[in-house]
């Protein structure tokens, strides 16, 4: 029966997922603000582009989920709240989730939840804790039927990195997806690789759990436009972006020509044509 709501986030026609991610807020990092300090604004916009999906917290979903008709995208919920993206770790690091998150994405109308499952260098404590979070919902998200996506986030050292940057090394990529699809993940949202060519292996290692890759930080037009159309000729099942979208100059055409190379295998140079009119 999950099914009834994962039909309501993949595309019938493409059968793929552009999800735009705004739950960026719940984190507590001032960087993750910008292109969202108005978010009721930035949600409105983005429903004119016609996305899937939109990724919300417990506190903004009311401004989706309170529009009126069924035409609009489907929610998808966010579990949990973690404190690991600044620049260095703090003392006490951690990975929470929200009050029975399973029964309050029942009460939204969400289709589906996303929960992390970190690999954080110097932090197995939050590693520990997001197993222990996917362990505790699981056998309720089955009971209800609501799909969970799994989000495998391997992270570079904070202080390397200058705070939160993902470790594309596929040898740390590769076992962490495993392990998502291993705890019964009914999707994975999972980082791209180094080498953007490679990520066939990602989705071959999940094996019938589609997969939809991450965008990660802010990059220019060209390279997420490349990007895109190499993840989903490799077979991916779709994208969950937040920053390339929310921090566009124009999000709502970028959202509309990133569905285009999701669902309609629009090329590269029909894209930029697109964007540079």
């Amino acid at each position: 029966m999950k099914l009834y709501r994962l039909n309501r986030i993949f595309n019938p026609s493409s059968k793929k997922c552009f999800n735009v991610a705004i739950d960026h807020g719940l984190f507590n990092e001032y960087s993750f603000l910008k292109g969202i300090e108005d978010i009721e604004s930035v949600i409105t916009r983005i429903i004119q582009a016609d996305p899937d999906v939109i990724q919300l917290s417990i506190g903004q979903l009311k401004y989706l989920q309170r529009i009126q008709g069924k035409q609009k995208p489907s929610l998808v919920l966010r579990a949990d709240v973690a404190n690991v993206y600044g620049k260095s770790l703090p003392a006490i690091p951690f990975n929470k989730l929200i009050d029975s998150p399973v029964i309050q994405a029942v009460r939204a109308d969400a289709a589906c939840l996303c929960i992390n499952l970190f690999s954080i260098p110097g932090a197995p404590e939050v590693t520990a804790q997001s197993i222990e979070n996917i362990l505790q919902i699981k056998p309720q998200s089955d009971y209800y039927c609501m799909p969970l996506m799994i989000e495998p986030l391997v992270f570079k050292s904070n202080q390397e990195a200058g705070g939160y940057m993902v470790d594309g090394d596929l040898k740390k990529i590769l076992p962490l997806v495993r392990q998502a699809v291993e705890l019964g993940a009914d999707i994975i949202k999972a980082d791209p690789c180094d080498k953007i060519e490679d990520y066939h292996q990602v989705i071959e290692m999940a094996g019938d759990i589609p997969v939809l890759v991450r965008g990660g930080g802010k990059v220019s037009d060209e390279e997420i436009i490349i990007r895109t159309k190499n993840l989903m000729d490799q077979g991916a099942s779709g994208i969950v972006y937040g920053r390339n979208v929310i921090q566009h100059r124009n999000p709502v055409l970028i959202t509309k020509i990133l569905m285009e190379i999701v669902h309609n295998h629009k090329s590269v140079e029909e894209s930029l044509n697109l964007l540079n009119r």
